[in-house]
């Protein structure tokens, strides 16, 4: 069904630069990113331009075309002049014009999923532009809504030249403003260099200054987590202009053109890349990554995850194989976050491997409930001493291959595989390669079945507001032969501390209704619950005040330092304390 939208005469330059913009505005307030609006704006201008200046004026349509599937914008311009003669010459390429002229057909093709041209001598030209409209886009696209549009669109009486210095000033702003950013990005790192050496030197002798540097470390948490769109924006701009200038749009590039647009676009891609790692990184921090999980198999995921990695692979000697994944049973998991933290594994063996492969396979557990996924490689391998700092922060190898970047992938890939339910792990040896691995349980959300009936096992209470965290906890104390129960926060913790008689509990501080440091006190205060040993994990910056106030339990860790070892290794001591002091 083709619903009509508005129309323009093209007549003069003016009339070009008028289709332009109402291209652009439609497009924009259909809700499609800036590439698409420059791409559909570009071959309009492009086919309005023939029409008048070969065609001696035509019409524009706009429309909307919603069958068959998918919707598309369609632009159709139409012309009563001369004609094409031998057009598919012309459209293939091999028809040659004056310089400035006869490009406008091929640049239009390339900007636009579909384009169809009808032309003969002396009978005119048409050329209908259709350009695909995302799904969840066009799901909301109503006949109102289409009105609106239509009615916001149309922009008229324009200066051509105002519009040209416009477009100038701001690929000039664009490309002055990724140097700004890498020298902005650089002056904050030493900036924090130097808050670091001064926090360590005020911490021994201002200990009650501990509650502003918190606020100050939940501020930049909130800070990075709120401006993720900010930062993106301007980096994801740049690269699309890039790609405009790379694909030629505006006209051909000379050798040394070329090579500095390929400098900004590979400084563009490392600097985003290193943004979304940090905003990640500080997400899992404030605890805002969420888990969206949904179903996928092995062969989708590697499917899409070796289209994404093409690029990496330019200029090595390195041959990336995909291992077919055989009969596995669909996943049900964030399937964004596993393609991550495989990405990042891969990149890294990229990195450093010479020459020779990388390889990527999965196979099913013996237990049938997870699936290991394994990035090998024949590069240089890492040496013992450093395979224990590799999931660290800002941890990176020493070696003849180092490579620049924060030292953030591997950290988040250990912290996003905790929210997963699964667990990172690396084999390796100088000379002979590495080999990563990540184990994910085929369906997030459910952990593995205990290995001893449910009334000999101890039980657990966990007590946070986060769902996630409460999976992860239960995931570990499950695999460790625990018996695991939740609560949301510290009125229900009571109840079910009440209820269950639990062995240990796990506390969170930071809840709703009523936080940890109150059920910790009431626990205290409760005859049959005191002698119950409570374990604080908590994300939250502790000053000495609280520290006092949180004496009665059995430890108090970080979430960020959690690890399944230490936390079952925990738990068993504190369950052997529980042993000792019962009558």
């Amino acid at each position: 069904m083709n619903v009509p939208m508005f129309s323009l005469p093209l007549a003069c330059d003016a009339d070009v630069v008028t289709a332009r913009l109402s291209a652009r505005r439609a497009v924009e307030l259909l809700g499609m990113d800036r590439q698409s609006q420059t791409r559909v704006a570009t071959a309009v201008s492009e086919i309005a331009r023939n029409a008048v200046v070969h065609g001696g004026g035509g019409q524009m349509a706009f429309a909307i075309d919603r069958l068959p599937a998918p919707t598309v914008i369609e632009v159709q311009i139409t012309d009563q002049g001369p004609g094409i003669e031998a057009l598919d010459e012309v459209l293939l390429g091999r028809v040659q014009f004056e310089p400035g002229f006869g490009q406008g057909l091929q640049s239009a093709r390339r900007l636009v999923h579909d384009m169809a041209v009808v032309s003969a001598p002396g009978k005119g030209t048409q050329v209908r532009l259709r350009q695909r409209i995302p799904s969840e886009l066009a799901a909301r696209l109503t006949r109102a809504r289409i009105d609106a549009i239509t009615q916001a669109a149309p922009s008229r009486g324009v200066d051509p030249m105002t519009v040209l210095h416009q477009q100038n000033i701001e690929i000039v702003e664009s490309l002055d403003g990724l140097q700004a950013r890498t020298d902005e990005a650089e002056r904050l790192n030493r900036e924090l260099d130097e808050t670091n050496r001064g926090v360590v030197a005020l911490y021994s002798e201002l200990d009650h200054k501990a509650e502003q540097l918190r606020q100050v470390s939940d501020l930049k948490s909130r800070f990075l987590s709120h401006m993720s769109h900010e930062f993106r924006t301007p980096l994801s701009s740049i690269l699309a202009l890039s790609r405009l200038l790379s694909d030629r749009v505006d006209g051909e590039l000379n050798p040394e053109q070329e090579k500095q647009v390929e400098y900004i676009r590979r400084s563009a891609q490392d600097l985003l890349e290193m943004v979304n790692d940090l905003l990640d990184l500080a997400k899992v921090e404030a605890g805002k990554l969420d888990i969206k999980p949904d179903a996928f198999t092995v062969s989708e995921l590697f499917g899409s995850l070796r289209g994404s990695l093409k690029p990496l692979q330019q200029g090595r000697e390195v041959e990336l194989v995909f291992e077919e994944p055989g009969e596995l049973p669909p996943m049900f998991a964030d399937e964004s976050k596993v393609t991550q933290i495989l990405r990042n594994f891969v990149s890294n063996a990229l990195k450093f491997t010479e020459r020779g492969r990388v390889t990527v396979r999965a196979r099913l557990l013996a237990d049938a409930n997870q699936i290991r996924f394994e990035v090998a490689d024949t590069g240089i391998g890492i040496a013992a001493d450093q395979q224990k700092h590799l999931f660290e922060d800002f941890s990176q190898l020493d070696g003849r291959l180092q490579h620049g970047g924060t030292g953030l992938g591997l950290s988040l890939s250990r912290r996003l595989a905790t929210l997963l339910g699964g667990e990172v792990s690396v084999d390796s040896a100088l000379g002979k390669g590495s080999v990563f691995a990540l184990v994910l349980p085929v369906r997030w959300g459910e952990v593995r079945k205990p290995t001893v009936p449910v009334a000999d096992q101890p039980r657990i209470l966990v007590v946070d507001d986060e769902e996630s965290f409460r999976y992860v906890l239960k995931h570990i104390a499950q695999d460790a032969g625990l018996q695991v129960i939740e609560a949301v926060d510290g009125i229900e913790g009571m109840r079910r501390a009440g209820d269950d008689a639990p062995e240990v509990i796990v506390l969170d501080l930071q809840m709703p209704r009523r936080n940890g440091f109150e059920m910790l006190a009431e626990l205290a205060a409760s005859t049959a619950l005191a002698a119950i040993p409570v374990i604080v994990c908590t994300s939250q910056a502790l000053t000495l005040e609280q520290k006092l106030s949180l004496s009665g339990a059995y430890a108090i860790v970080a979430k960020h330092d959690l690890s399944r070892d230490g936390l079952t290794a925990l738990i068993r001591a504190a369950l052997a304390t529980r042993k000792e002091t019962t009558p």
